[in-house]
């Protein structure tokens, strides 16, 4: 019998609501790393009572994008070379397992490597010189429609979290020398991957772009390490 178009609607609580938009105003960067969110100042902005805004926050504290501090309140997270790393490891499996599950779904991988080209080639107008911000925007989009494209709740979910801890470690990565055509020919070699079903290519597409991000993000904190 084929599903019927008629489902239930799917309410968002209140609190998800809530923290959703804490979580998308940590990764524009409008709540810094280690800035302390003040409960009144957050319920008085959002128009909520306390309840469920504490409740919001306890969430995003569990995803790791906020820190409770004894005493002294929560604070955005300030990610460690350890924390920036291994954001980059789990990203590498949850988008790993997204590409193979495209492949596994459509052994062309047509639809989704087509629309995966289609951003990188959005990518390379950009031309050099662009703005920084508004590439690394395009360069999330590209792993945001990977993995939307794997159709599955739970990596999309999980993906979230990391996304928005990877925004948090852009702004490092906006001030490195990370050419736009590294980037462009990064993500070009996994939309090409997945178009061609290429398992081998895509794990080694992903890995050596993970591994370039991570060596770009890690580079300047190197230098901070050796200055003090």
């Amino acid at each position: 019998m084929p599903a019927s178009s008629l489902e239930p609607l799917q309410q968002e609580s209140t609190p998800s609501i809530i923290a959703r938009k804490i979580r998308t105003a940590i990764g524009n960067g409008e709540f810094e790393p280690g800035s302390q969110l003040g409960e009144a100042d957050l319920a008085g902005r959002l128009g909520v009572s306390r309840g469920p805004l504490r409740e919001a926050m306890q969430r995003l504290t569990q995803e790791g994008l906020l820190i409770s501090i004894r005493n002294r309140g929560l604070f955005v997270v300030e990610p460690t070379r350890e924390d920036i790393a291994d954001i980059y490891l789990t990203r590498t499996a949850v988008e790993r397992g997204a590409a193979l599950k495209i492949i596994e779904v459509d052994r062309t991988g047509h639809e989704a490597g087509a629309e995966l080209l289609a951003i990188v080639e959005k990518m390379a107008a950009l031309g050099p010189g662009s703005d920084p911000a508004e590439l690394s925007l395009m360069d999330i989009s590209f792993h945001e429609a990977m993995v939307r494209r794997a159709c599955s709740k739970r990596l999309t979910r999980i993906h979230r979290t990391l996304v928005t801890e990877t925004r948090m470690c852009l702004a490092a990565l906006e001030q490195a020398e990370y050419s736009l055509h590294d980037r462009v020919e990064e993500h070009r070699h996994i939309a090409e991957a997945i178009l061609q079903a290429d398992v081998p290519a895509l794990h080694r597409a992903l890995a050596e772009h993970m591994d370039s991000a991570i060596a770009q993000l890690l580079e300047p904190l190197s230098d901070e390490t050796t200055d003090t």
